[in-house]
């Protein structure tokens, strides 16, 4: 949804919003999308992408204004690197998150701490990265590494990553202010 709204293509997509479950299938979303998973987006001819980068490098292509994937090298390749990060981060998220919904004599502390530890990492490389961050053009990799720090706050305030991060805690400051991100509703029924 923030692509959209940094591409000037949110007028031309309806949202429909979905609930997928970690342990429900979602039947009819699973009739366009097998995985059944968000996001999905089904184009006018009927081809359906799913998968946020897919998603979002197709929307790239339609807009005519600034680009999320830059075109150029090495941009390019500090957008994807940065974007790889962003996601890896959510990914470890999703697993911790996970791991707290099961039974508490069934969790497993060496993942959790595992994947905290790379949490921590992340937010350390980034704090070195964070002056780049900053100078640089916004691109896929400002988008998934915003979402992800927004992620942590949203169901990991209790990591408190900003701790011993001063710069990036700035940069994030700046990305959750951007007009595209304020026109995404917060959905905190999740």
């Amino acid at each position: 949804m923030i692509a959209l709204h940094e591409l000037d293509l949110a007028d031309r997509v309806t949202t429909v919003r979905t609930l997928v479950g970690g342990t429900t299938p979602h039947l009819e979303l699973m009739r366009i999308n097998p995985l059944g998973k968000i996001p999905t987006l089904e184009v006018g001819d009927g081809t359906v992408l799913y998968d946020s980068a897919v998603i979002i490098e197709y929307l790239d292509t339609l807009s005519a204004g600034p680009r999320l994937y830059p075109r150029s090298w090495p941009e390019r390749l500090t957008a994807l690197r940065r974007h790889a990060l962003g996601q890896g981060m959510l990914d470890c998220a999703l697993s911790l998150l996970g791991e707290r919904f099961r039974p508490e004599e069934r969790r497993s502390e060496p993942h959790m701490a595992l994947w905290r530890t790379k949490l921590r990492a992340c937010a350390d490389a980034l704090e070195h990265e964070a002056d780049a961050l900053t100078a640089s053009g916004f691109t896929v990799g400002h988008l998934s590494i915003g979402v992800a720090l927004s992620y942590l706050d949203f169901r990991f305030a209790d990591m408190a990553w900003r701790d011993g991060h001063p710069k990036l805690a700035a940069w994030h400051a700046d990305f959750a202010v951007r007009p595209s991100v304020l026109a995404v509703p917060v959905v905190d029924d999740l």
